[in-house]
């Protein structure tokens, strides 16, 4: 273990994990994708970085949850592959998000955020409810490690390293 990967994210396998093959890492972590996550795993070779991992934000199916939510800033993970070292680089970037009658807008933030975050929202709304009882109607917990930890898992059992950035060129 490195001095500071805990604090930029850094993750090692196991001793004895033979590293896989790049393209079987990248099939790892595209099969992190599930129809019933609130996120998605895509191929992002337009944007510079093999991989990105991000809220579903504007899926129809997700939206109103989100949008419900609250949300005011989502994240993204960009990852981009190292096979002479065996690692997935990975750095956070963080998104503005705007509600236009319940459709959302995406800007990137005034401030720019680079490197590792951990990000928790939560939150909890109560109305009247097609019954007509006064009770819980939505519930919702989004966590940045929602995201990031089956990422991590899917890189270091592929026996490379998860490498999170804070500082250098990914």
């Amino acid at each position: 273990m490195g001095m500071f990967d805990w604090l930029t994210g850094t993750k090692r396998p196991a001793d004895g994990v033979p590293p896989r093959s790049p393209h079987e890492v990248y099939q790892a972590l595209l099969a992190v994708n599930r129809p019933t996550a609130p996120y998605v795993v895509r191929p992002a070779h337009q944007e510079g970085v093999d991989l990105v991992a991000e809220w579903k934000i504007v899926d129809a199916s997700w939206y109103a949850i989100f949008s419900k939510a609250g949300l005011k800033k989502v994240f993204r993970v960009l990852m981009r592959f190292d096979p002479a070292k065996n690692e997935v680089r990975s750095i956070d970037q963080e998104w503005s998000v705007s509600w236009n009658v319940g459709v959302p807008t995406l800007s990137l933030t005034a401030e720019f955020s680079r490197g590792q975050s951990n990000k928790v929202s939560f939150g909890t709304g109560y109305a009247f409810t097609e019954e007509g009882q006064y009770g819980e109607v939505y519930s919702y917990k989004f966590s940045s490690s929602e995201l990031k930890t089956p990422l991590k898992e899917a890189v270091t059992s592929a026996g490379w390293t998860w490498r999170g950035l804070a500082f250098g060129k990914l």
